[in-house]
């Protein structure tokens, strides 16, 4: 029994694995295992020099954890290809070494592209103030799907596979899907035209007519996902927002405040003015609202009203946060409601007189006061 082990054990040492010895395996085993420790110093070397070269106040740490996946990956792809030298196989053996050693490469190099795509466009965007987040998002989802269209390809040409007949088979299949695709290609060009245009952006108020309103949270390849008031979210597709109006409220530069003020007919003209020139006091005297020339400010009597003589008060707050913005309305009328009430004026409301021309015969008219208990 002993001595059949031993011859067993001899040959395969001799025979080894694939025509390689089993010495050769069991460096190999030892190269896979030193790379994968080395993995992890390796990436902070790579990443210390890199920080080095481009400075301190450049380096984005973004890119460090981008970049650290597939730097991590470098030593067992340098791994793989040392193996392929020590293991000596036979030719074919050989030649799929090789294939596995160049599509190990291509496939580092282009996750190195993936990775560093979203930290460059955003250092980009904070460096040029026209290329807004929605456009970064954008470029980001393209280039990605670029990379990985180019490295499928080369990864196929270095198996043997022809790219090009695929391509074509494709080609011709786009086309006929293109017939019965019309809206999604409607709705991404749409979406293209929306980012380009800089309509609105992701976080903005918008009023979309007949369409929604709401804050608008992405704007995708084909439709943009608006969250209304109500938190219920609401999907657009991208050809209905580039073909309506949209109005962008986060982009006001002040919030209006439009009232009318209804007085009642018995306030005397000296009571108008001055509830007229302290309102407008008020206005001017505050740094929340905008002062000419930024903004208009008008405080008048406009119109004789069916029952009341109505005050215009038309003016802007310097915010435009909604929370912020009823504030400042709110801290407005109560300072209305005491002007109103130091000039000794008051408020109308709705009201209607009838004139009786005649009465029946035997009719008791008494006048309406505090001590009748009936009113005619």
């Amino acid at each position: 029994m002993y001595d059949s082990v031993t011859a067993w054990a001899g040959l395969a040492l001799d025979r080894g694995l694939m025509g390689t010895p089993i010495s050769q395996w069991a460096l190999a085993l030892l190269v896979l295992l030193m790379a994968l420790l080395a993995r992890h110093f390796f990436c902070r070397a790579v990443l210390r020099h890199l920080e080095r070269r481009m400075g301190q106040r450049e380096a984005d740490p973004a890119m460090g954890a981008a970049l650290g996946p597939p730097i991590r990956f470098i030593p067992i792809v340098v791994a793989v290809f040392v193996i392929s030298r020590i293991v000596s196989a036979d030719a074919e053996w050989r030649e799929l070494f090789a294939q596995v050693n160049r599509t190990l490469v291509v496939l580092t190099l282009f996750w190195v592209l993936s990775g560093a795509a979203a930290p460059l466009l955003t250092a980009l965007g904070r460096r040029e103030n026209g290329i807004s987040p929605s456009m970064i998002a954008w470029a980001l989802r393209i280039s990605r799907i670029v990379i990985v269209l180019l490295a499928a390809a080369i990864i196929l040409e270095i198996w043997g596979i022809r790219v090009g007949p695929i391509v074509a088979g494709f080609g011709l299949f786009g086309a006929a899907v293109a017939l019965g695709a019309q809206d999604l290609f409607k709705n991404l060009i749409a979406g293209i035209f929306i980012i380009a245009e800089r309509r609105f952006e992701s976080g903005d108020w918008i009023l979309a007519e007949g369409q929604v309103e709401g804050t608008v949270e992405t704007i995708g390849l084909r439709t943009t996902r608006v969250r209304r008031f109500d938190l219920a979210p609401v999907f657009v597709p991208n050809a209905r927002l580039a073909d309506s109006a949209v109005v962008n409220f986060s982009r006001m530069t002040y919030r209006r405040i439009s009232w009318i003020v209804s007085l009642d007919y018995r306030s005397s003209c000296g009571q108008l003015r001055r509830v007229r020139d302290e309102v407008q006091a008020y206005i001017l005297g505050s740094a929340a609202f905008v002062h000419p020339p930024q903004a208009p400010v008008f405080v008048r009597v406009d119109k004789f009203n069916d029952s009341s003589i109505d005050l215009m008060v038309y003016c802007f707050t310097r915010t435009t946060d909604w929370g912020e913005w009823l504030r400042l309305k709110e801290a407005l009328a109560c300072a209305i409601k005491d002007i109103v009430a130091r000039a000794g004026a008051a408020f109308a409301f709705p009201s209607r007189s009838i004139y009786v021309e005649t009465l029946p015969a035997g009719v008791d008219v008494r006048p309406a006061g505090p001590g009748s208990s009936e009113a005619a």
